[in-house]
């Protein structure tokens, strides 16, 4: 057996498995799904092969078990890299170890423990256009997927919508399945981290759940933004970071903003992600968004877009890379579809909708980030509890072109400044309005912010 020591070590291993599956399982569960498994004879890669006799127990055990038999047997074994759950056609005994004479072959096709997760082909670090507003991030992400002991962990991605977190989250996942193939790498977004574990309550099996989070040698969770409130969640995240750190294993996390900066979210958690590397990643200036589109025609063969409409969309969709790709896809697809010829009118008259909209698209993240550069402030201030006039000041202005040059309500934008109460927003659009017309500095940071953020 590949990377194991022999079948007779496969054995000694087997037994110390069952043995701690009916102390943790309790005996009647043991006897009734656990007891009938046997084991077959190794087919080499490293893989442990187990048989029950009907399909139904071994349904049962793959949906309940598989996680947990991997992690026991890779605790007695290291160089187990999976476990394969079959159906004999009998009844098999265990423990002993079965031979092809006193098992009938599998009925249907063996079902492998896969460590491998839903990582898309795309996003790879060769599809990943670098600059300085990147940089720091994409050479982070490619240090922590290089075996060996990891350099730092956890590394925490932060930036807005679309620019390029969970390319980097798939093409470390990549990576690192290329380096280390035998390794155990689980990818998911927070929202589905807080669906299966709810799951798991319902069920009354959260040691499953557990268990697969916390084998992981590589665990990336994407937009952490969205546990944020939910209290029993954020306890099983909290453990969960603790055990995969602890155990010295990687950890990438990627939210929309920096880990102080996480309305909702316990500062346990917080602390801990800010113990590694946090990198941010900046908005894409124009050069970087025509180098976007030129790596994107790459992936589309026979298209031809000329450079003037490359740098329509480069000069007008300012907003992130998702939308920027979205309208070139769009354009070449309207063309091959009416068999009509790209150029600038043509864009114009596809894109129409979506140019007139990237014109006011402005977030409340470029807002407070903008703000806070020009008055010299980190973008957590604005969202911290400090009152303090040099603070306070700038949160209200923020909140002002917040409610000017975004069409998110009263509360939204309270809440991602800090929580507030929409009360709070409508006296600081009220105050920034009153000074505009009596303090002329006030006003002329406004305006300034006001050509930053629309050009």
């Amino acid at each position: 057996m590949d990377g194991v020591r022999g079948d007779d070590s496969v054995v000694q291993a087997w037994n110390t498995v069952r043995a701690h599956l009916r102390e943790s399982a309790g005996a009647r569960l043991f006897d009734q799904w656990l007891k009938p498994m046997a084991l077959l004879p190794s087919s080499g890669g490293g893989v442990v092969r187990l048989a029950l006799p009907s399909a139904f127990m071994t349904n049962w055990v793959r949906n309940h078990y598989a996680d947990r038999l991997l992690q026991e047997f890779r605790a007695v074994l290291p160089g187990v890299r999976a476990v394969s759950i079959e159906t004999g056609a009998a009844t098999v005994a265990a423990p002993a170890v079965l031979t092809v004479d006193t098992l009938p072959a599998p009925v249907e096709t063996p079902v492998v423990v896969a460590d491998r997760p839903a990582l898309d082909p795309r996003f790879t670090f060769d599809r990943f256009v670098v600059d300085a507003s990147n940089m720091v991030a994409y050479n982070a992400a490619r240090a922590l997927a290089e075996p060996g002991v990891p350099r730092f962990s956890p590394l925490f991605l932060h930036s807005g919508t679309g620019q390029g977190k969970t390319h980097l989250m798939h093409a470390i996942g990549a990576a690192y399945l290329a380096a280390v193939p035998g390794a155990r790498v689980l990818l998911m977004s927070a929202e589905r981290f807080m669906f299966d574990f709810v799951q798991a309550l319902r069920n009354r099996d959260t040691h499953s759940f557990k268990t697969r989070l916390r084998s992981a040698d590589l665990l990336l969770v994407d937009d952490l933004q969205f546990i944020a409130g939910k209290d029993s969640t954020q306890e099983e995240f909290f453990h969960t970071i603790n055990e995969v750190m602890g155990a010295g294993k990687r950890l990438v996390i990627s939210a929309d903003r920096c880990p102080q900066g996480l309305d909702g979210v316990e500062a346990r958690i917080t602390s801990r992600l800010s113990c590694g590397l946090v990198a941010d990643i900046k908005a894409p200036d124009l050069a970087l968004r025509r180098a976007v589109l030129a790596r994107k025609l790459v992936d589309m063969p026979g298209a031809k877009v000329p450079g003037e409409v490359l740098d329509l969309l480069a000069s007008r969709i300012t907003a992130n890379i998702r939308d920027l790709e979205g309208a070139l896809n769009r354009v070449v697809a309207y063309a091959q579809l009416t068999g009509v010829e790209i150029d600038l009118d043509f864009a114009v008259a596809t894109l129409g909708d979506v140019l007139r909209g990237a014109e006011r698209r402005v977030t409340i993240d470029e807002i407070q980030k903008a703000v806070s550069a020009h008055f010299e402030l980190k973008p957590v201030d604005l969202v911290s509890a400090r009152r303090a006039v040099v603070v306070a000041r700038p949160r209200q202005i923020a909140m002002y072109l917040a409610k000017r040059l975004t069409t998110r309500s009263l509360p939204e934008i309270g809440r991602k400044f800090g929580g507030r109460d929409h009360s709070t927003v409508i006296h600081a659009v009220r105050r920034i309005e009153e000074l505009r017309d009596k303090d002329r500095e006030i006003d002329t940071a406004v305006r300034y912010l006001l050509r930053e953020l629309e050009g």
